[in-house]
């Protein structure tokens, strides 16, 4: 006659007993004899894991936990033992998609039961140490092969792939042209137009103080458009992050222009884009103090964005992709801004830049003559909608 449900929880009990008092053999026997009885619950294969791993017999540990994971693949318990069994048998690779999983599956939550959050935090050690080897590990094969300063790129290569860093790619908002190389930032010396810049930027900082002493014509950068939905921005309507413009959609501002006479001669230079009701677009990029722009990409890949810094207090960063840079007077910063960016002024004092957009250099003249009827008939659609 088989044991009534009374006797097999009573059995259960002993199991957790022994548990307790570190009998890990006693308590496999009992859980193995309660689950021969037909109570195969997720929580009785978790306790007969528990109970095999500690023994240890990690064999029949593994088949327990695969029986959890075929009804509860995402149990956080089950994961994070998994992981433990293939680290422990010297299976790194193995073990640390069983972690990374237990901690996407606990996400941020902040209650969480029994001693799962000291196993949680064991697998982000886990994790970080396991990619911390793994990068050595690469690392001293490029050194046995020679390579004793290693390339940016590789370096950005190795983080990569030791899951230190993501991989951040182009993702425009609005329009996408294929086959451009995903480069987050760009060397201001491939630009023969920019020392020009750079040589006056003193006397476009001195016309920008003025106008940030005289605050007309200023106005917040992101703005909720009249006629479309608004997408949403932590900065909607804010003046934290405001813009001089220069030229906008296309048009110059005629009363803005004429206060920056050494800008509006030097943007003559670069290969701004020229459309109808769109481009040029060139301003003044004003960030108030203690001000972050979150993460977040633009509208084309088909373009780079050029920031020519001029008011620069310390304590302001760009970030592009997996690089931050900080920002510095009079050097220019020309990145892609179609991949995944954002910026900090943790000064007490205003940020100020020249910001204008250029072609991407790869893209030849028949390319550039296309995009620009493409984009000028996407914004005359636009316009005559409705």
């Amino acid at each position: 006659m088989p044991p009534s449900a009374q006797e097999l929880q009573a059995t259960a009990r002993r199991g957790v007993e022994a548990m307790q008092r570190g009998a890990y053999s006693e308590a496999r026997q009992s859980f193995e004899e309660v689950l021969a009885n037909g109570a195969k619950t997720s929580q009785l294969w978790l306790l007969l894991a528990e109970a095999c791993f500690r023994m240890p017999d990690d064999r029949r540990a593994q088949e327990a936990l695969d029986e959890v994971l075929k009804v509860e693949p995402r149990n956080p318990f089950a994961l994070i033992m998994k992981g433990d069994l293939f680290r422990r048998a010297g299976d790194d690779q193995a073990a640390i998609p069983y972690y990374r999983w237990a901690v996407g599956a606990v996400g941020g939550q902040t209650s969480l039961p029994g001693d799962l959050p000291q196993r949680v935090e064991a697998a982000r050690q886990a994790i970080a140490d396991i990619e911390m080897q793994f990068e050595a590990h690469l690392s001293g094969r490029l050194s046995e092969a020679g390579i004793v300063e290693i390339p940016p790129r590789m370096r950005e290569a190795l983080a990569i792939a030791a899951g230190r860093q993501a991989v951040y790619l182009q993702q425009p908002t609005s329009f996408y042209y294929p086959g451009l190389p995903n480069i987050a930032w760009y060397h201001p010396a491939q630009f023969p137009w920019v020392k020009a810049f750079e040589d006056a930027a003193g006397q476009m900082a001195a016309e920008v103080r003025q106008i940030l002493d005289e605050g007309a014509g200023i106005h917040p950068y992101v703005q909720a458009p009249k006629d479309r939905p608004s997408k949403g921005h932590a900065l909607l309507d804010d003046p934290r992050w405001s813009a001089f413009y220069l030229w906008q959609d296309g048009m110059r501002v005629e009363e803005n222009a004429e206060r920056c006479p050494t800008a509006m001669r030097l943007l003559e230079s670069p290969p701004i884009p020229r459309i109808p009701g769109r481009s040029p677009m060139a301003m003044v990029s004003i960030l108030r103090p203690g001000t972050h722009i979150p993460p977040h990409t633009g509208m084309l890949n088909s373009r780079l964005i050029c920031h020519i810094p001029l008011i620069v207090p310390d304590g302001c960063r760009l970030r592009v992709g997996a690089e931050t840079r900080a920002v510095t007077f009079g050097k220019a910063m020309i990145f892609d801004d179609s991949i995944e960016h954002e910026a900090w002024n943790d000064s007490e004092s205003d940020r100020a830049v020249l910001l204008f957009e250029i072609w991407r250099p790869e893209l030849d003249e028949q390319e550039r003559l296309a995009l620009s009827a493409v984009y000028g008939a996407i914004r005359a659609y636009r316009d005559s909608d409705g």
